[in-house]
Parts: C-alpha cells; structure tokens; sequence
C-alpha cells in the first residue's frame, strides 16, 4: 500500500540496527511465502477473494499478523489490482480472474512487530506483447532504485534512477510508459508507512542522505498509458484515468555498507 505524496522529509532516512534489519527480513521472508502463494493459486476461475484468503493463511500459519487489513479500515489481507487497476483494489468473490488478465498483488505482514511490504504482478497465463512489457519495465524500474540504495546517495536519487530506467525501457520495448502520478514508496519499520515519502521520478540530489541501516519500501508503478489516476467509488482502489493496463512491483530494501539489501526476498 502506498501513501500519498506530502509526508515530511527529514535529513537521514531512519536507520535500523543489525538486530533490526534481520528482524525486517523475517517479516519480508513471510510477505514473500504469501505472495508465492497467490501467484501459484492465480488461475482462471480463481476469484480475488480466493487469493486473499490464501495470503492470509499463509501469514497466519507463520505467525505473523496481515498487515494490511483494518488498515485505516481497509477489509482485506491483500491489494489484488487487475488490469486497469493500478493499487488498493479490494478483493471480491465476484472478480473472477480470465485468462490474459494482468494482476497486481500488494501484501504486509507484522513478525515481533516489524513489518514487511512487497508487491509483484503477473500474468493469468501468457500475456500479450504490451502487458508483458510493461511488467518488465516495471520490474526493472524497481531494481534501479534498489541499486541506488548506497550510502551517501540522497533520497531522491533513488527516484531518478527509477525514472531513468523508465525511460531506458521505453527505448528498449519501443513504446510509451505512464509513471503512476502521486503514489509511491515510503519508510518502513514498526509502522508500516513512515517518512520520507519516495516519488517514483524527480530531480537527483535532492532530500534525506541514506546511511548504513536505512530502510525503504520502493514501488514504482507504470502503464502503458496516463499517470493520472482515479479513485473508484469503493474510495479504496485507484484505476488509470485511460483505462490503460497497469503494473505494480515493489521491495523492502536497507542500506548496508556491502550494497544493498532485500529484506523481502523470502
């Protein structure tokens, strides 16, 4: 889940100790196991709601706590977005997954009270060209911002270098992408969403210092067309403006003196 842009910025993004960051890594491997488990269930004629209650169980059984549901009263375990669905859809009985749909799988959980958060998309089966491209670019985008989670870097160098790969991809798959206005990453710990908020693109240099221990949850998203968005009436799921296909991936990551870390790898 993503807050929106406006949180306050301070001058070194939270650091975790050692202790801490292995603690955040055992929240993650959880986030990872359940979306495993989502993704193997996503078949045709799987409902949404199947696949939140499949992420619940899997969080549960390890002991962890959603941490998503209740969230500012959100009802489920897990943000299932499909297709023109950017974030923050809401899982149903009656949204039946079709072969070639493109789904967004957004998932938290709480261990000993630190949280991981993770998101991945995927196709219900083959997708075609331009649904499979736009999951790779976003995929991609979100491994540039890991890679710019060094010391020394500022926050907003992680924004540009995901922009940056935006815009490489584009070059490479030979067609536009829409970087999703208003919603990004965040800090992360013992709440789920903490300052500073992380645009997905803007000027390098800019903002909070990433030192050894910092933790950021980074999430960009594209489409394969606006980055405006609406809210729908649920006043929850946020669709694109164009109707256009959307993709969501995102990863828990800490600043360490040997590069950085994925604390949501599983």
């Amino acid at each position: 889940m993503i807050p929106l842009a406006g949180l306050r910025s301070r001058k070194v993004v939270p650091q975790r100790s050692a202790g801490e960051l292995d603690a955040m890594a055992a929240a993650g491997a959880v986030v990872a196991a359940a979306l495993r488990a989502v993704r193997e269930a996503a078949v045709p004629g799987v409902s949404t709601l199947d696949l939140d209650e499949i992420a619940e169980s899997v969080i549960r059984d390890a002991s962890a706590i959603p941490s998503f549901l209740g969230y500012h009263g959100y009802p489920a375990s897990i943000c299932a977005s499909v297709n023109d669905r950017v974030v923050h859809g809401i899982p149903a009985a009656d949204e039946v997954l079709a072969a070639g749909d493109l789904v967004s799988i957004d998932c938290g959980a709480i261990l000993d009270g630190w949280h991981g958060d993770a998101a991945i998309t995927f196709g219900v089966g083959p997708l075609d060209a331009g649904d499979d491209a736009l999951s790779a670019a976003t995929r991609e985008s979100l491994e540039a911002g890991i890679a710019a989670m060094v010391p020394g870097n500022r926050l907003t160098d992680v924004s540009h270098a995901i922009e940056t790969a935006t815009h490489e991809a584009e070059t490479r798959y030979r067609r536009s992408f829409g970087i999703v206005e208003g919603y990004g990453g965040h800090g992360i710990g013992r709440r789920m969403h903490m300052d500073p908020f992380l645009p997905n693109q803007g000027t390098p240099g800019r903002g909070p210092l990433l030192a050894a221990g910092s933790v950021l949850a980074i999430e960009p998203m594209l489409t394969l067309g606006t980055g405006k968005t609406d809210v729908l009436d649920d006043q929850w799921t946020v669709a694109t403006a164009d109707g256009s296909r959307a993709a969501h991936w995102e990863h828990t990551v800490a600043v360490t003196d040997d590069g950085p870390r994925i604390l949501t790898s599983g």
